[in-house]
């Protein structure tokens, strides 16, 4: 067995769990969150606690097994509590400011870089070096911050662009000069 898949999901009270043939969805204080699960695995819900069964051991099941119930089990964590994702900027004269709904960067480019705050994602600006990702899903939190780093990843040499606050860039020793 799964040591994962096989763990049972606690739900906490004012978390709304709805199970329709292979859909569920997950209401709460942070938004609602659906996903629709594989046809073989089987989600049950009752007093208060999700399990997910398979119904062989085969490889295909093994692997559907802990993904569906990490799956499930992070829609219940982001409709409690959200998920964030913290970015840096850093380089001289890189900033990035928060423009309506607009996430504006300056990354040393001729032009300034603007992504758009979608739907299910905040965007929060709270130093012009600093940007929180956040919101309910997982997933999206984090296509959005590595869309966010993709504009200007870090370098080597200097450690200039963008980085999660807990990467650690291996920085390279420039060029040596003739001898």
């Amino acid at each position: 067995m799964s040591r994962i898949g096989r763990k049972p999901i606690q739900v906490p009270s004012g978390i709304e769990v709805k199970i329709d043939g292979q859909h569920i969805t997950v209401k709460g204080p942070k938004g609602t969150l659906e996903h629709d699960f594989h046809k073989d695995m089987t989600v049950s819900f009752d007093n208060g606690v999700i399990e997910v069964t398979r119904p062989s051991d085969n490889k295909a099941h093994r692997s559907l097994h802990g993904l569906t119930r990490t799956l499930i089990n992070n829609m219940v964590t982001g409709v409690q509590n959200g998920f964030s994702k913290e970015l840096e900027v850093n380089g001289v004269g890189y900033r990035a400011a928060k423009e309506g709904k607009n996430l504006v960067m300056n990354l040393g480019y001729s032009h300034q870089v603007i992504m758009p705050e979608i739907d299910g994602i905040k965007i929060d600006v709270p130093a012009p070096n600093k940007i929180i990702i956040s919101g309910p899903d997982k997933q999206l939190v984090g296509q959005f911050a590595a869309n966010v780093r993709e504009k200007r990843p870090p370098e080597p040499y200097k450690g200039k662009g963008i980085k999660y606050v807990d990467e650690v860039i291996q920085r390279k020793e420039g060029k040596t000069g003739k001898k």
